[in-house]
């Protein structure tokens, strides 16, 4: 049987209507790089219950989102008019993510879901990173075409002794990036898996975790059969389901 993993959703309202969505490169990512059955997680109020979740799933994917994790959820200051937030998301992802950690459940955090799981851990994030003095602008050109917009950006300095050290081995490699709120205190027990030329985290992983457990800025999905570093995250994750 193949393994079920559950991606979480996001909270959308167009025209006065309501949906749960995950975008099909994620469901796509899933099917063919893990050989694994696909489960959307609707983001429901109240949320769905956690327990009666992970035990049917044996692994979870935290995909990106167009929305911010609301600060008041890490004491934040109150966001910029226009962010853009889905506080029902946030209800299911922290909760969610915390007992599946705890659980040791194979989990991979993606861009939203990255910073979810700083925020679920007891981090805070800081908007508009690009704001920073010597920063870097992390946001991708909303005018280009999508395969410009998901192309390798800057590379990514990979922490000696760390998950993605053994993946991929030392040194630096190059990722995408299309993002505007990053890390701004990590969370305790979390471990800086790489970090961009302007010193902004870029991965996280949890050394005490039971279970396989990742978290990266960028966008793994898009390039999840071709490129080599999609390609080592996909198949360790393939690895920790079957096991």
């Amino acid at each position: 049987m193949p393994a079920l993993v559950g991606i979480v959703c996001d909270f959308e309202t167009r025209d006065g209507m309501h949906s749960h969505r995950a975008g099909d490169e994620y469901v796509a990512a899933v099917r063919e790089s893990l050989g694994a059955l696909p489960l959307l997680i609707p983001v429901t109020r109240p949320p769905l219950d956690t327990a009666d979740l992970l035990d049917r799933l044996d692994g979870l994917l935290f995909p990106g989102a167009p929305s911010n994790v609301a600060p008041r959820r890490y004491a934040g200051q109150a966001p910029r008019a226009g962010t853009l937030l889905d506080e029902a998301r946030d209800d299911t992802s922290l909760s969610l993510l915390k007992a599946a950690i705890a659980l040791g459940k194979p989990t991979l955090c993606i861009y939203r879901g990255f910073q979810e799981l700083n925020v679920a851990l007891g981090g805070t994030l800081q908007s508009r990173v690009h704001e920073r003095q010597g920063a870097l602008d992390h946001r991708e050109d909303e005018q280009a075409p999508l395969a410009a917009q998901y192309a390798p950006a800057h590379a990514v300095h990979i922490a000696p002794g760390g998950l993605l050290a053994a993946l991929l081995g030392p040194g630096e490699v190059m990722v995408n990036s299309l993002h505007s709120q990053g890390i701004a205190r990590l969370a305790p027990g979390l471990f800086v898996e790489a970090r961009a030329p302007d010193g902004l985290i870029e991965a996280v992983s949890l050394p005490q975790a039971k279970g396989f457990l990742l978290g990266v800025q960028w966008h793994p999905e898009w390039d999840h059969a071709g490129g080599p570093v999609s390609r080592a995250i996909f198949q360790a994750f393939r690895r920790a389901l079957a096991a």
